[in-house]
């Protein structure tokens, strides 16, 4: 039994890990995104300005609330599910 919880803890600790880098990959991702768009729609005023950032920071909060950093939680929750039902399903009798 203490394996087994090893196990579950080390799989839940690089879990967590590559969710926070799947996280942040797809938030520098749609920063870019953004960041392009404004340039594209304002050229006098491309670059670092304060009402790009403000743009940017005000898309960025409507982002975290969006489906697609909800679904990379998936990263910690699917593979846990499935170890734990491969695990039960082969040392069921």
């Amino acid at each position: 039994m203490p394996a087994f919880l090893r196990l579950i803890g080390v799989i839940v600790l690089l879990q967590v890990l590559a969710w926070v880098m799947l996280a942040t990959y797809l938030a520098s991702l749609h920063r870019e995104r953004l960041e392009h768009r404004w340039d594209r729609l304002h050229p006098a005023e491309a670059g670092d300005t304060p009402a790009r950032r403000a743009f940017v920071r005000r898309a960025m909060r409507g982002y975290m609330r969006a489906l697609r950093p909800r679904l990379a939680v998936a990263v910690i929750v699917l593979p846990l599910v499935a170890i734990l039902a491969i695990i039960i399903i082969v040392n069921h009798d």
